[in-house]
């Protein structure tokens, strides 16, 4: 009896650390993710899933404008074909258009063969619209499984998560928004916030904008620079983190 206990414990133990490891943005047991720079650094990145929305992804571009940052968008795919003129307005001014899916399933669950058809079909819808595909990719809800990695390294992307998020996908109010990103700041820090909703067009996201601009205000006159996700990698490439005993 001991050892059925020991044994389902072990077993429910394990249970919880492959799901805690599919879904928590830093954790690396199914494969590399890019999560952010060492902490310390000036940069902060900035990105926003579940668009183009309508009108507050167009609200938000125009924060961002008149804070001269440019920031990296991950695009659901449906949306995409919905809405071109928005996804060429961000385009238009410079940020960066992420992989966020076709239809932002929880890919963790799914088949190998409905993982390749969720990329292939957002890469599709992209290239469709601004000519060109995205090289990165974000798992939505960041559930995945090593076939996630897998798939999306085979088409060519680079998987994108997050070490701070404003939590703000049940919009609450900005300064809440704003407290929550501000207590995991550390420098070098790939920030998720929402122009968009999953569940449909239209979704409020007015408090995000309004946190943004907030955001944007403290941390550029605290020095930092805000930059795109191409960016933050090319100086993590440049400055690769020490390995043990180097």
């Amino acid at each position: 009896m001991l050892g059925l206990v020991v044994g389902g414990t072990a077993i429910a133990g394990a249970a919880v650390a492959a799901g805690y490891q599919a879904m928590w943005p830093t954790a690396r047991w199914y494969g590399r993710t890019f999560t952010g720079l060492p902490a310390g650094s000036k940069q902060l990145a900035l990105t926003y899933d579940d668009g183009p929305n309508d009108p507050h992804t167009l609200h938000l571009l125009e924060v961002l404008s008149r804070h001269q940052v440019h920031a990296t968008f991950f695009l659901i795919g449906q949306y995409v074909r919905q809405r071109p003129d928005i996804v060429r307005e961000i385009a238009n001014a410079g940020h960066v258009i992420g992989n966020h899916t076709f239809t932002h399933p929880l890919l963790a669950v799914q088949s190998s063969a409905e993982i390749r058809n969720q990329l292939v079909d957002c890469r599709a819808a992209l290239r469709d619209v601004i000519g060109e595909p995205s090289r990165l990719f974000r798992p939505p809800f960041g559930g995945r499984r090593p076939a996630v990695l897998r798939i999306s390294r085979k088409l060519g992307l680079e998987t994108i998560l997050w070490n701070a998020a404003g939590f703000d996908w049940e919009a609450p109010p900005a300064a809440v928004i704003e407290q929550k990103v501000s207590k995991q700041i550390r420098g070098g820090n790939v920030i998720l916030l929402h122009d968009g909703g999953h569940k449909g067009m239209g979704a409020d996201r007015s408090q995000t904008v309004r946190a943004t601009d907030n955001l944007l205000q403290r941390y550029l006159n605290e020095g930092y620079e805000f930059v795109t996700i191409p960016e933050m990698m090319g100086k993590a490439a440049s400055n690769p983190v020490p390995s043990a005993g180097s």
